[in-house]
């Protein structure tokens, strides 16, 4: 009778156990499902915003024509003869990106060379976070104090200067990017070997020579695709133009009016101002389905750049 029990026992361990792998194989199975599901929310995401953007885009340009949305000069959708012209809110969009790119680009650029290149790294540890700090400052800070600081300074040296302009958010928001510039592109030529600053350093080049013509061009790559994302940063950017650079819709090259951009114009109309169902309110999908053309075309040409110019070690 022992000998029988001790038998049943083997055979219930073995039983226990081969559940148990099992079990252990069933749930290594599903692994790959779970993960497919988590990394799906962001396409279906997606999809579920293109989805909702054309649909009402679509309802818009059976009331106006594309047409005279796109070449149209002239914005005013409350008016009693509303226009629907796009060129004005581009011309704004575009003309603060190029402002904040113009302040961006070299500071950013330099504050990475001398991070890279010239800094210890006693100083880039303590410079770099402090740096990327203001990247967490929220937008709508930035835009009182365009409003209220940035304005007023630029007012004393141009007085033709309105109280809400395009160029005062426009430098402002230059300054929020620096930061993503100057890490992205620090990253890019950080990751430059070592070895090839040390191999033009022996044939005699000079510090500054190896950065322009060594780590630069090693990390050209890196550092277009900053530019690239720091301009779809100022694109997207509400809040600053929002506070600091009005709601006329101006279409002017003078930067020294107000100008509103499209993510300005989507805010005003969501803010109350149009009835749903009316054009108004589908003008709003209109102009964020330009926006989100906007974004993705310069997303699109990040990653052609950065694979057009990588360089492998």
């Amino acid at each position: 009778m022992p000998t029988n029990n001790k038998d049943l026992n083997i055979r219930e361990l073995i039983e226990q156990k081969r559940q148990s792998r099992n079990i252990k194989e069933l749930f290594e199975k599903s692994i790959p499902f779970f993960l497919f599901l988590i990394a799906s929310v962001s396409v279906l995401t997606t999809i579920g915003i293109i989805f909702t953007l054309l649909s009402e885009t679509i309802e818009f340009f059976k009331r106006v024509p594309i047409v005279d949305f796109f070449t149209g000069t002239v914005l005013k959708p409350l008016s009693q003869t509303p226009e629907f012209g796009v060129l004005p809110l581009i011309m704004g969009t575009v003309t603060s990106s190029l402002i904040a790119m113009l302040v961006a680009v070299p500071i950013g650029l330099m504050t990475a060379i001398y991070l890279s290149e010239y800094a210890s790294d006693r100083v880039r540890k303590v410079v770099k976070p402090l740096l990327e700090i203001l990247a967490g400052v929220p937008t709508i800070v930035y835009g009182f104090f365009a409003f209220t600081f940035v304005t007023p300074i630029l007012r004393e040296l141009i007085p033709s200067l309105q109280a809400t302009n395009i160029l005062s958010p426009g430098i402002v928001m230059g300054v929020m990017i620096i930061p993503m510039i100057a890490s992205l592109s620090e990253d890019a030529m950080s990751s430059v070997p070592q070895a090839m600053r040390e191999g033009a350093l022996g044939l005699g080049a000079t510090k500054l020579e190896v950065t322009r013509k060594v780590v630069i061009p090693a990390a050209l790559s890196g550092i277009i695709a900053s530019f690239v994302l720091g301009i779809s940063r100022a694109i997207g950017e509400t809040m600053i133009v929002t506070i600091a650079s009005g709601s006329t819709k101006n279409f002017t090259f003078d930067i020294t009016q107000s100008m509103q951009t499209m993510t300005a114009y989507i805010v005003e109309v969501t803010g109350g101002d149009a009835a749903t169902g009316s054009t108004v309110y589908y003008s709003l999908y209109a102009v964020a389905m330009t926006l989100f053309m906007f974004t993705l075309i310069m997303n699109i040409i990040a990653r052609t750049v950065s694979r057009k110019f990588r360089e492998e070690y």
